[in-house]
């Protein structure tokens, strides 16, 4: 399987963008985080799935580091806003 981020590498820096862009517009920052990050729950359901497929334990393991990437661009992007001084 080809994921999004083996063909176009500047993918989870464009959806952090795009997040980021949720953010500057005055979305919360904690809804955010959680809509991009995923939850404990879910992970802990993949977990204890015994019935996946060899492959597919693969797959979800890519989505979870791709999100955990995009949550690290996000919080880098929120970082350097928040410690951004106003032009005068």
């Amino acid at each position: 399987m080809t994921t999004r981020e083996d063909s176009d590498p500047l993918a989870p820096h464009r959806e952090a963008a795009f997040f980021y862009g949720l953010f500057l517009r005055g979305h919360s920052l904690t809804a955010l985080r959680e809509d991009i990050d995923v939850p404990g729950p879910v992970i802990d359901k993949w977990l204890r799935a015994k019935d996946f497929q060899g492959t597919f334990k693969a797959d979800l393991d890519r989505v979870y580091h791709y999100r955990k990437r995009v949550l690290a661009i996000f919080e880098g992007l929120v970082s350097t806003e928040q410690t951004r001084v106003p032009v005068q």
